[in-house]
């Protein structure tokens, strides 16, 4: 299929675009490919993108929190936290509640990176969204906004994870199956 992007349905394909799953799938898609280039130099890309804003806007998480938080693989967790603490965008230091604790907590150069990378981010998501007018927009980044809250504090289909907490809980349906 390649990067190409279809603008209607391939001959003898039906129109999906109004299938709830396709059309997350379009534009998730979508965003992967508008935001590539400016994540490109952040390690590990949008995980690492992601990560980084968790630190940043976060209270000091810790390693297990935020995989959970985030729902990346623990052991994947580690090394892109390596490549983070490498690039001198985090760093990983005592928990004085706890030493036996580790918490992730950005550095200067990370938080400056993340501004200006969100910058750049809501630039790339507003070229996407331009088909729909700003206050369009405002208003389907607020449901997404709230659909994904209500996701991630356990709602249906969703995970349940304080990012100050140890583990959070997934809520598996039959559906989707486990993470």
């Amino acid at each position: 299929m390649g990067s190409e992007t279809q603008t209607a349905p391939a001959a003898g394909c039906a129109d999906l675009t109004e299938d709830f799953g396709f059309s997350l799938m379009a534009v998730a898609h979508a965003y992967r490919t508008a935001v590539s280039s400016v994540l490109a130099g952040v390690a590990q890309g949008a995980r690492g993108f992601q990560t980084l804003a968790a630190v940043v806007e976060g209270d000091g998480p810790n390693q297990v929190a935020l995989a959970g938080y985030l729902r990346i693989d623990r052991t994947v967790m580690t090394y892109l936290l390596d490549d983070l603490v490498a690039a001198g965008l985090v760093e990983r230091r005592l928990d004085p509640a706890d030493r036996r604790r580790r918490k992730i907590v950005a550095t200067r150069q990370g938080v400056e990176t993340l501004h200006e990378l969100r910058r750049q981010v809501r630039t790339a998501e507003n070229e996407l969204l331009s088909v729909i007018d700003e206050d369009e927009r405002e208003v389907f980044r607020a449901l997404l906004a709230r659909l994904a809250r209500t996701v991630a504090e356990g709602g249906p289909g969703g995970v349940s994870c304080d990012v100050g907490a140890d583990s959070c809980d997934a809520t598996v349906s039959p559906e989707r199956g486990p993470d």
